[in-house]
């Protein structure tokens, strides 16, 4: 069973920095990818980046050049450095592990990012 634990969310203002750190545990040997997605109230999750077996990332447009994802040796901890944090960037944090064959994504239970203007 997989388990994602995420945290590190909480009120910031814009152009500050948060730093969110995930621990992912159980059969996460055959994952794909690990990384973060976000969601407003009231509108659809968004994937936000992701770090690969290989150590490739892949980041959202809105967040590229702000946003860096980090991985331990052990490929069982993320950390999502958010940093010149805007308002449009208010969410819950989920962090996700995916895998492609097959397509499946497991997310913890999120963090609370509020951002003001």
């Amino acid at each position: 069973q997989v388990r994602l634990v995420e945290s590190g969310g909480g009120l910031v203002q814009a152009g500050g920095s948060l730093r969110l750190p995930c621990a992912a545990s159980g059969s996460i040997s055959r994952a794909a990818g690990m990384g973060w997605d976000r969601q407003a109230p009231g509108k659809q999750g968004e994937l936000v980046e992701r770090i690969t077996d290989l150590a490739n990332t892949n980041y959202a447009d809105s967040v590229k050049g702000r946003f860096t994802i980090s991985r331990n040796n052990a490929k069982s901890k993320v950390y999502l450095q958010m940093n010149s944090l805007q308002h449009a960037d208010t969410a819950v944090y989920y962090c996700a592990l995916t895998y492609s064959s097959p397509a499946h994504t497991y997310w913890g239970q999120g963090t609370q990012v509020t951002v003001s203007p």
